[in-house]
């Protein structure tokens, strides 16, 4: 497998990526409960202890905490907030390959370089198994050894003023039907929706670990497509919202409620997204099948690229509108497969205009002729592609 898998787990046709460290006690009180958390899912999950977690660098203004308000994202003083910045891929891929955590340099100085786009959002896609520590991972990247490298970027991206969004992207569970990225039952790519026997124990786990972190932001699930597996969209979406037997996929599926419910079950009451159907890039029924949030502080996520199904600002208007009139709509992946910038220009451009969130994919050094990279190296040098994104952050008066 490549290490840029998130494109061919993906059809094409429809979508488309040394600090010091300090004792506990000399931290914030919330950083020592999130240590605690981090801790104790060693001792569950790992049967050990864990290290110490990276010490925060220097850090800049902390951002803010986001809540739902009708069809906006507000933080604590009641302003209007947009989530804009970039993916940074390699967590959901690499510890399951078996050679690392992450692809590419996640230090400071790395993380510094995203924030200086003027970046205030970085999404970070996560590895159910890598997460839990099943005993298919390579136990150096499995489990608290996993859990406490992603831990360390995390705090560096908060450290620096960013938005930290964790998000489920690859999850356990054999699907061999249509469109299927991979015959594994293990989280080795992209499946139709996750599965009951896994993912709601990774958001309970999740949420355990960041719920006295409130301006963390959960990303149920990176792209749902039961609609390639279900013989009709209505049973697609009963599928993404209700979970259970689903027709075309063998194994038991956890929906969008279900896993609501295990983030909402621990007391964490961050904001929370859930992403539609058809690789995440068609919300048509979203508002009938939304999961019912107690905490009220759900969005809708919505993807797209250049060759996407709904790449065009009429899919835009008649689709994405009236969700958008609704809730917070948040555009969890954007890009293009030209190493060029001309089709997200025309994305951010119908976003500002409803003062609306996107994030970019990806922050990895990949051949952007190979699909959507924003950089040529870590220290932020960008692409083609990329410099349509970073010269737009730049620009913008948020």
């Amino acid at each position: 497998m490549t290490r840029h898998p998130p494109l061919l787990s993906r059809p094409l046709s429809t979508h488309r990526p040394h600090r010091p460290r300090h004792p506990l006690g000399t931290r914030h009180p919330r950083r020592l409960l999130r240590s605690l958390a981090v801790l104790a899912g060693a001792l569950l999950l790992a049967g050990g202890l864990t290290s110490p977690v990276a010490a925060r660098p220097a850090a800049a203004a902390p951002p803010p905490v986001l809540h739902v308000e009708g069809n906006r994202l507000v933080g604590p003083d009641g302003a209007a907030h947009r989530l804009l910045g970039v993916n940074r891929s390699g967590g959901e891929f690499a510890c399951v390959q078996g050679w690392g955590v992450f692809d590419g340099p996640v230090d400071d100085a790395s993380v510094k370089a995203i924030a200086d786009w003027n970046a205030n959002t970085v999404r970070i896609p996560l590895n159910e198994e890598c997460w839990l520590g099943t005993a298919n991972i390579d136990p150096r990247y499995r489990g608290a050894a996993y859990r406490t490298a992603i831990d360390g970027l995390v705090q560096r991206v908060q450290a620096h003023g960013m938005t930290p969004v964790l998000e489920l992207h690859w999850s356990h569970g054999r699907y061999t039907g249509n469109s299927a990225g991979c015959h594994d039952v293990h989280a080795s790519c992209q499946k139709p929706m996750p599965g009951a026997a896994h993912t709601p124990a990774f958001w309970t786990s999740v949420a355990n670990t960041y719920k006295n972190d409130p301006e963390f932001v959960f990303d149920l699930f990176n792209e749902p497509y039961p609609d390639r597996a279900t013989p009709t969209t209505a049973q697609a979406w009963a599928c993404w919202r209700d979970g259970g037997t689903c027709p075309g996929i063998d194994y038991e599926v956890a929906g969008m409620q279900d896993l609501l419910d295990a983030v909402r079950g621990t007391g964490a009451r961050n904001l929370v997204l859930a992403a539609g159907i058809a690789y995440s890039n068609d919300l048509s029924g979203w508002l009938e099948h939304a999961p019912h949030d107690p905490a009220g502080n759900l969005a809708a996520a919505w993807h797209v690229y250049n060759f996407n199904a709904c790449a065009d600002e009429s899919c835009w208007n008649r689709t994405l509108a009236p969700v958008a009139d609704r809730v917070p709509l948040v555009a969890g992946e954007i890009g293009e497969n030209t190493c060029s910038h001309g089709f997200v220009d025309r994305v951010m451009k119908w976003f500002d205009d409803r003062r609306l969130s996107y994030l970019g994919w990806t922050w990895n050094a990949w051949d952007c002729s190979s699909g959507p990279a924003l950089i040529r190296s870590y220290d932020g040098t960008p692409t083609p592609f990329g410099i349509g994104l970073r010269d737009h952050l730049r620009a913008l008066d948020t």
